[in-house]
Order: structure tokens, then sequence, then C-alpha cells
């Protein structure tokens, strides 16, 4: 086997390829700058000052309106978005506990800022590989100011629970006068899951509710934190403490604004497309998906192969066929077994899957071939 490349090699690799599966196609540098501004002018947008203006407010008011809750406030990161939400829910409770689960972005990804800056401790409720349940929080013996649901579960497969396993978690919450916060980073893909049920329906569960907009979405970057008038408020006091109240946030603002309506109209062919997909990928002989099928249109390709095999034959077929099939290669829940993340977005709804999953079994073949 080849030395394996740096990522700084990778990433070089990855932008000479024109065959990308996971995701959105990437723009030219300063191309997503040009087409806000072009937007800004078309649309009489007008700069903030320090998050003040009639054009943020009017998008806040209309996430506000599309989630079913009173008020909204736009925050540069999620990450800082969801440690306000906390800390201002444990500050009223009298409580510095909260609970989520094992794979939870603020207990894997954010440095346990949680504890750092705000001094919060955490349970972690259930086994990493399923969905927390009911039972789960009733067994937890800690006083909890908040409960945290992730909706999907990106870190398993974008897994949803069943409307009635929502609804047992909420009621078990409410009894305990537990607070509840959505991380919905990726709600917008999980509406389709629920059949009937709106993006209101949904976020009526919880007290309040964080959305990205740069993933699903595509824009730049950006968040919204959502709840009633008093706790928005409050948390525009935290957004300033937390140095977020840039002097101008519209260019971020206008980038989810202008693309907000037309992405969430794709979710159900995402979804549709991912299920389709993901069942000629469980063809392949060396790979499982999970879940299967995919919940939304997002999830994992297990392959029975150690992750360098895998990174290497990846590695390959990019060099060869400029063809680019994975973000990243993890290692799997089982020994020398692997795992990637595939997003289904724009990138896979333009091409053809007889073109695409033969690149998947070439790839097979060489992780099988490495590591024999």
């Amino acid at each position: 086997m080849r030395a394996p490349l740096t990522p700084q090699q990778q990433e070089a690799l990855r932008r000479q390829c024109s065959l990308h599966v996971s995701g959105h196609a990437l723009g030219a540098p300063g191309e997503e700058l040009v087409r806000v501004g072009e937007w800004c002018r078309a649309h009489g947008a007008y700069a903030d000052r320090y998050g003040d203006g009639e054009f943020i407010a009017s998008f806040e008011s209309k996430v506000a309106a599309l989630l079913g809750k009173p008020a909204a406030v736009f925050m540069p990161s999620g990450t800082m978005a969801q440690l306000i939400a906390l800390r201002i829910w444990c500050q009223r409770a009298g409580k510095n506990h909260v609970a989520m689960h094992p794979t939870s972005h603020l207990e894997l990804h954010e440095e346990r800022a949680y504890a750092h800056l705000h001094r919060l401790t955490v349970s972690l409720l259930g086994p990493r590989e399923r969905l927390p349940a009911a039972a789960d929080l009733a067994s937890c013996t800690e006083a909890i100011a908040t409960l945290v649901v992730e909706l999907p579960a990106r870190e398993i497969g974008g897994q949803l629970p069943a409307w009635d396993e929502l609804e047992e978690l909420v009621g078990i919450a409410r009894m305990r006068a537990i607070r509840l916060h959505l991380d919905g980073a990726r709600l917008w893909e999980a509406r389709e899951s629920y059949g009937h049920k709106s993006l209101a329906d949904i976020c009526a569960k919880f007290d309040s509710v964080y959305v990205s907009f740069y993933k699903g979405v595509g824009a730049l970057a950006g968040a919204m934190l959502l709840g009633p008038e008093d706790f928005i408020a409050e948390a525009r006091v935290w957004r300033r403490r937390q140095g977020g109240t840039l002097v101008q946030l519209h260019p971020l603002v206008a980038s989810a604004a202008m693309r907000l309506d037309a992405q969430l109209e794709k979710m159900p062919v995402y979804r549709a497309r991912a299920i389709s997909f993901a069942a000629g990928l469980g063809g392949i002989d060396g790979l499982a998906i999970v879940p299967t099928p995919p919940q939304v249109n997002l999830f994992h390709v297990h392959f029975a192969f150690p992750q360098a095999a895998v990174t290497a034959a990846r590695d390959a077929i990019a060099a060869e066929e400029r063809a680019w099939l994975a973000p990243s290669i993890a290692a799997g829940p089982l020994p020398r077994w692997s795992r990637t993340e595939l997003y289904v977005g724009d990138n896979l709804l333009a091409l053809d899957a007889a073109a695409v999953l033969p690149l998947f079994a070439k790839l097979v073949d060489l992780a099988r071939t490495a590591s024999a």
C-alpha cells in the first residue's frame, strides 16, 4: 500500500475531481459573495448595524413563523446558539445540569465548551449506537434543567425517533419540569420522515430550537435560535456577551435568505434519492448501510475493511477517475471496519447512479485487495 496522503494532498486531490457524490457543489472562490451582493441589490436588503435592521428582523420573523415560535435571533454559529440556550434555561431553573446523547455535537466537537465557558455538567443518555429513549431519561436521577434532543442524530447515520417515541420522551421531560431544546442542525431534512407533520408541529414539542443555514441550506454560515420572546430577548444579550453581535451580519443572513425556500422544496427529492441510492449501494458486497433504509437524506456507509485501506482506495479512484466518493473515512464500530457519511444533495441529484455505483464497487475491490 502506498504511503497515505497528507490532508493537504487529499484536499488538492479533491479539488481536481469533477465528480462529487456527497453534499452540494462548491462554487469558485468569491462566487458566493458576488451572488450575495447581487441578491441584496435586487431585493433592497440594506446593511444592518450590530444585528439591528429591517432586513435581518424580517428574516428572523419569517423563520419564526415557519417553525411556529414567537421569536428568533440570528446567530453567527450553531455552537454559540446552543450554548446560549443551555445557559439561559439552566440559569432560570437554578440548576447547572443538562442531558444529551453521547454523540451530541456539544459533547464530541465543541471541546466541552458547555463546561469550560458556562460551568455546566452533563448526563449522557443511552448508549452511543442508538437514539435516547424515554426509559433513559426516566432512569437518570440527576436534577436536569435541560434536555438536548438532536433531530436527526447525525453521528448514528441521521436516525430519527418514531413520532410516538418522541412524544414519550417529551412527556417524561415535561413531568420532571425539564426544558426541551432541539438541536435542529439538520431539522430541514427531518420533516419528510414525519409524514404530514410540519416543521412547526415538530418544534412545538420543544421550548427552544436551533437551526443551521450552512448545512442543508448551503449558506455561507449562520444559525437561528428560536423560542419565547423573553427567552430570545435574553439570548440577544448573551450573543453580545459572547462576541456574536458583529458590526454587520447581513452578508451571512442574505446567503441564507436567498436560498432557503428553494432548498426546502428540494428536501423530498433529496430523501427519495438517498433511499434509492442507498439501496444500490447495499447490493455491493462489503458495504452496509446505516440505517437501512435511510430515514433522511443523510446516511452512513460501513465498509468491511480498515480505515487506511478504504482511504487509500478512495484517493486512488480520485486520482484515476477524477471522482470524489466520500468526504472522510473514519474507523467503524467493529474491528477492521470503517465508515463514511454521505449527504445526498445537489451533487448526487446531478449524477446517474449507473455511473456512480460501479465506482463504489471499484473502491471495495481496491480496499479488499489492500487489506488482504
